[in-house]
């Protein structure tokens, strides 16, 4: 039967692993250190910090920045895409297509987002691989079971969804997220990370190499963000809280605070300027994860958000269901309650609201209504 059957194949296992160990003394060691999950010191050092490139980034591609830098240091790192590797950035360069000899560590499941997101959690079950898949955000709905599969058995599966919102553009509304974002926050030990630049998006991978926890979703823009200047504004370690201050009024005391996630975080900083240069003391909280802002303690949680400033403006390019429990009871949400249109970004971004005008139009009104 299947126990026995398994029982049986556990000890053949063993025995190679010992037979292994004493011909590969160092090697089984190694062996050993990932299934601990632990990694071979100097690889953060690795991970390039954008903070010197002047020019904008796609998420995307800081992320496939930070993949090829930190792979040749992390030799159980192992994933791929469903066959959307060149736009997903997941590419492991001069590593080998994984095949017959087992050596490459690039995985081309082909279009099945289905069996990617299966055969990374039966990689993730072997303890010692760390498995990344990549597909496009609005794909993800092909993986759904096995998504939730993973959170339920609390894998450390890295899922890498790009192209998140209308800004793709012109592939339009059957490749445009939207119920998306909402619909992966709701499952249960599954954490979504949203980054506003390249910086947050070395730190979004730091975070999920080191998760233990359950899956993560990095959620990553296919047009260019500009890199947020971090003399200026608040560092971009602090997405590990999963929401911080990125930059107060400078009377230091907030009546107004705007939330915004990823791209949007740079429409809140340009109106947070106008705002600003009016008179209205305004906050601007990045949330790139609600998962992990819900973990910190309520201490940290009240101090980004204090209870008393109810006047609060959310700013995400999905649907805004779960984002009225920081704005209720007096605040708004800008999002889209749609399906999107065929056209370049930036003609869709003013079409469905996401412009500087609207979002001080918001804060405006609700100042007034208080």
């Amino acid at each position: 039967n299947a126990i026995e059957k398994g029982e049986m194949d556990e000890k053949a296992w063993r025995m190679l692993l010992e037979a292994y160990s004493k011909e590969f003394p160092d090697l089984a060691q190694q062996w050993q250190m990932f299934s601990e999950r632990k990694f071979i010191s100097g690889w953060k050092e690795k991970i390039p910090a954008f903070e010197d490139v002047d020019t904008p980034v796609a998420t995307r591609s800081a992320s496939g920045k930070v993949l090829n830098a930190i792979a040749p240091h992390i030799p159980n790192l192992i994933g791929g895409s469903a066959d959307l590797a060149p736009s997903t950035q997941t590419y492991l360069k001069g590593l080998g297509d994984f095949g017959s000899d087992r050596a490459g560590r690039n995985l081309h499941f082909g279009v099945r987002e289905h069996a990617m997101g299966t055969i990374l959690n039966g990689i993730a079950l072997s303890q010692a691989l760390i498995p990344y898949g990549g597909t496009f955000l609005v794909f993800s709905d092909y993986m759904r079971p096995a998504i939730r599969l993973a959170a339920m058995m609390k894998l450390p599966v890295i899922y890498v969804f790009t192209h998140d919102s209308i800004g793709l553009g012109e592939d339009g509304p059957t490749h445009q997220p939207i119920e998306h974002l909402p619909s992966l926050r709701a499952v249960p030990n599954l954490t979504v990370i949203r980054p506003a630049d390249a910086t947050e998006t070395a730190v979004a991978w730091e975070v999920a190499l080191e998760n233990r926890d359950g899956p993560i979703a990095l959620i990553l823009t296919r047009q260019k963000l500009p890199i947020i200047d971090r003399e200026k504004f608040a560092p971009a370690s602090g997405l590990r809280h999963g929401a911080y201050v990125l930059v107060d009024p400078p009377s230091g005391e907030p009546e107004v605070i705007m939330l915004a996630t990823g791209s949007e975080v740079h429409l809140a900083l340009e109106a947070y300027e106008k705002l600003t240069k009016s008179g209205i003391a305004t906050r601007v909280v990045n949330m790139p994860s609600q998962e992990l802002f819900e973990k910190q303690p309520q201490s940290y949680r009240d101090a980004v958000l204090p209870p008393k400033v109810t006047a609060r403006v959310a700013i995400e390019a999905s649907y805004p269901q779960g984002w009225d429990r920081y704005v209720e009871p007096d605040g708004d949400v800008i999002g889209i309650t749609t399906f999107g249109a065929s056209a370049p970004g930036k003609v869709l971004f003013e079409k469905f609201g996401f412009t500087v005008e609207n979002v001080i139009s918001k804060v405006e009104a609700i100042m007034e209504a208080r």
